[in-house]
């Protein structure tokens, strides 16, 4: 279990990001982090992952506060895939292999080669091993780094827009195979999304941020009337169409 305490963050010289951030995650659940852009989405995910770090508070995962670890053994417990994906000439297999490098010490072993190859082939990339990352399509190259953060063994994976620029067939399999993986490998997952039928689409909890707090979590009722209005400026509802939960924006909204 994931539990977020009192986060806080400001960047230097600048006014806080993060206020008191308080949350908890259950494991095997995939979580949506909502909000517009500037509200500290990907800044939180930074803090969890040390990228940066945080001015107070606690991130305990499974008992253990993060921000008291190690980098090297925070690597051992997160995965974190960027918005942004290498377009690199480095093989797909030896981009996957580095989510083996927080247990490496003399050299890659065979339990290292069987982890990779195993999560290549969960992320179905095996046929193209030998290629390099700039030989492919940008949704080949985001399920690379998927298949790298499983190499790592997480048991939280941390996801920045990773369906940003993605084309829909992509994004939808991209977020399919995490939904996988989070109910069936009991791994945590949390995704910064902007796409809110995306997000009702897969993802399990949702947590609406508004200027740098927590305005809601929860379950899709937390997305009502009144939070859409709140946080996004719109007026709309969440309906149910044929199976799926999706945001219909009120007809007034459109016009003009």
């Amino acid at each position: 279990m994931l539990v977020v305490k009192d986060l806080q963050f400001h960047y230097q010289g600048g006014p806080r990001v993060l206020k008191k951030i308080n949350f908890t995650l259950e494991d095997g659940k995939f979580l949506a982090i909502l909000g517009n852009n500037g509200v500290g989405k990907s800044t939180m995910l930074k803090c969890f992952n040390r990228i940066i770090a945080p001015d107070a508070g606690e991130v305990i995962l499974n008992g253990e506060d993060l921000l008291k670890m190690p980098v090297r053994q925070v690597a051992k417990r997160i995965a974190f895939v960027a918005q942004n994906v290498p377009n690199t000439q480095m093989t797909v297999h030896d981009m996957v292999m580095l989510g083996r490098r927080p247990y490496m010490r003399w050299g890659f072993t065979e339990h290292d080669h069987e982890l990779v190859h195993r999560a290549m082939d969960r992320l179905k990339v095996s046929d193209f091993r030998g290629r390099f990352l700039n030989q492919l399509s940008g949704g080949e190259r985001q399920k690379v780094m998927l298949a790298r953060a499983l190499a790592q063994e997480p048991k939280l994976l941390l996801l920045d827009e990773p369906t940003s620029s993605l084309d829909l067939k992509n994004q939808y399999q991209v977020l399919q195979i995490v939904k996988d993986i989070c109910h069936e490998s009991g791994i945590s997952a949390i995704v910064v999304i902007h796409d809110l039928n995306l997000a009702l689409r897969f993802c399990d909890a949702f947590l609406l941020m508004q200027e740098g707090e927590v305005y809601r979590y929860g379950d899709t009722g937390i997305l009502d009337r009144e939070a859409l209005l709140k946080v996004y400026g719109v007026r709309g509802e969440v309906r149910t169409v044929g199976t799926q939960k999706m945001v219909l924006v009120d007809e007034e909204e459109g016009e003009g």
